[in-house]
């Protein structure tokens, strides 16, 4: 149906190196990565798990959306924050759960029927269903008034 595309140029070695990450919208353009911006508090750059927590997030609202709509409700405002949690494993490293925390004002709603419907958009959404490796993926949504 749709086939989306980023890229990559790196260069340098290990911990030494610096990379730039590209969508094809220009969404991000030559965006800085590295080791200090995944590993360390070096805020100038981006990492991998905030991009990935970024798509999860709208992919999420955006079914949560959908999916209050075709139950009958408008979602006035959804705000929607993933918090991705990167764990060394062995050698390597392993993305072990995600947060997902939902606020939204759904008029006419009840809090039974929101739950229902945002527990039904986190297991539905393609970024939740693509994740299912990920050990734990939690999800705490308010409804707002």
């Amino acid at each position: 149906m749709t086939e989306k595309t980023a890229s990559v140029h790196w260069e340098g070695r290990g911990k030494q190196g610096q990379g730039q990450i590209s969508t094809e919208t220009a969404a991000l353009k030559d965006h800085p990565y590295g080791f200090g911006s995944r590993f360390e508090d070096d805020r100038t750059g981006t990492n991998p798990e905030e991009l990935l927590g970024a798509a999860h997030a709208a992919c999420f609202t955006m079914a949560f959306s959908f999916a209050c709509d075709k139950a009958g409700f408008a979602t006035e405002q959804v705000d929607t924050t993933a918090r991705v949690s990167l764990i060394r494993d062995g050698e390597g490293f392993l993305i072990d759960r995600i947060a997902l925390t939902l606020d939204a004002k759904v008029p006419g709603i009840d809090a039974s029927q929101f739950q229902q419907i945002a527990e039904a958009a986190k297991r539905g959404c393609p970024l939740s269903k693509a994740l299912g490796s990920v050990g734990v993926i939690t999800l705490k949504a308010t409804l707002k008034t």
